[in-house]
């Protein structure tokens, strides 16, 4: 089990990363086999604006 530094990874060990890719890179996969319809850019720009003005308010 290597240490990594937090300057090289935001993961504490080699183990802890690669696990992460790995589930990072199913998720992807899974996502781009979906035939489910996708979010218009414009519809996902504008549910993060509401999200980044709320967190401003808040």
């Amino acid at each position: 089990m290597a240490k990594l530094s937090p300057i090289e990874s935001e993961f504490a060990t080699t183990e802890e990363a690669e696990a992460y890719d790995a589930w990072f890179r199913a998720r992807i996969e899974s996502r781009l086999a979906s035939k489910a319809p996708g979010i218009p850019h414009d519809e996902v720009m504008a549910r993060m604006q509401a999200i980044i003005d709320r967190r401003k308010k808040g």
